[in-house]
């Protein structure tokens, strides 16, 4: 069985790719799955360029990564109180209270709770026995 090799046919990969539903127009991916409303977001940060990203940019990047903020989540105050705990024991310098406000602003529209990044809790009668469980819990009589 010969194996084909997409650089030796171009066209033959791009007409495969078409029939998918899968183009590449000007440098950019555009298939039927891509996202058009997704908002533009820094390529050297990943942050997401919406109002307030430049602070966050330049005030969290200069001691870890962004990859910290695009990869997490949580309400404004679970960012306030990480910014609070860098503040107590990682050396992060007081904000002037507008621009905290700018940042926290700006985490808990972009970087908020996630409501459906978990799986809903199983059902109890799918769970397996707790062997830790009290005799209350079990419904046995202890005695």
């Amino acid at each position: 069985m010969t194996r084909t090799n997409s650089r030796r046919h171009p066209a033959l990969a791009a007409a495969l790719l078409l029939s998918i539903g899968v183009s590449f127009q000007g440098g950019t991916f555009q298939g039927a799955w891509a996202q058009d409303d997704a908002p533009a977001t820094d390529p050297d940060s990943g942050l997401v360029q919406a109002e307030g990203w430049q602070v966050v940019k330049a005030n969290c990047t200069v001691c870890h990564s962004a990859r910290l903020i695009t990869q997490n989540s949580g309400s404004r105050n679970h960012w306030e109180h990480l910014i609070r705990w860098m503040q107590d024991t990682q050396g992060l310098w007081p904000f002037q209270p507008e621009m905290e406000a700018t940042i926290l602003d700006y985490l808990a529209e972009h970087y908020g709770p996630k409501e459906d990044a978990r799986r809903a809790p199983l059902p109890r009668q799918l769970m397996p026995d707790n062997p830790y469980s009290s005799p209350a819990e079990s419904g046995s009589a202890s005695g």
